[in-house]
């Protein structure tokens, strides 16, 4: 079960509304989904938590490509929007099956292993994902959050980040 909030910051602190990630699929989905609720295109941080099994926060600032940290790339790696975060990070997205140039006519690169290019590109893509935290660990230090603090963050995560935040009721309200 997913867990799925914007946090947006305003001039009378933070305002939070839980969001619906139905029509996201990729990370310029997510951004975009945040920059709809920014106030004066301030701040605004995408917070996904899955059953206290990893969590992600998405920092979008403005037009500026969003900043993302996922606790646990590996158990991320095992849901849909997990999945599609930590591939966005290590790059996984990228389809290099798309230059046509690089292509023999029987639809597979130079050396490439027996197989269409799309059979490669996917067991490339299903992969094991890096052990760990992945991202931009340093995104919530200048908001309260030190990476020491961030990389430490267990269980109830969201809930420690707003308390940092000083934002907790406003986040459990929409819980």
């Amino acid at each position: 079960m997913y867990f799925a909030a914007l946090l947006a910051r305003t001039d009378d602190g933070w305002e939070a509304s839980d969001t619906e990630l139905d029509n996201v699929e990729t990370l310029t989905d997510l951004a975009d989904l945040a920059r709809e609720s920014s106030v004066s295109e301030d701040t605004v941080l995408a917070l996904i938590e899955q059953e206290d099994s990893w969590f992600a926060v998405v920092r979008v600032d403005g037009e500026d490509d969003p900043r993302v940290y996922v606790s646990d790339a590996v158990a991320a790696r095992r849901s849909s929007y997990g999945a599609m975060l930590v591939d966005e990070l290590t790059g996984r997205d990228e389809d290099p099956g798309d230059e046509l140039d690089s292509l023999d006519l029987d639809g597979t690169e130079d050396g490439e292993p027996e197989g269409s290019a799309e059979e490669v590109d996917d067991a490339e893509a299903s992969g094991p994902a890096p052990h760990g935290p992945l991202g931009d660990d340093a995104l919530l230090d200048d908001l309260g959050v030190s990476v020491k603090e961030l990389r430490a963050l267990d269980g109830d995560a969201l809930s420690n980040i707003a308390d940092a935040l000083g934002c907790t009721e406003v986040l459990e309200a929409v819980r």
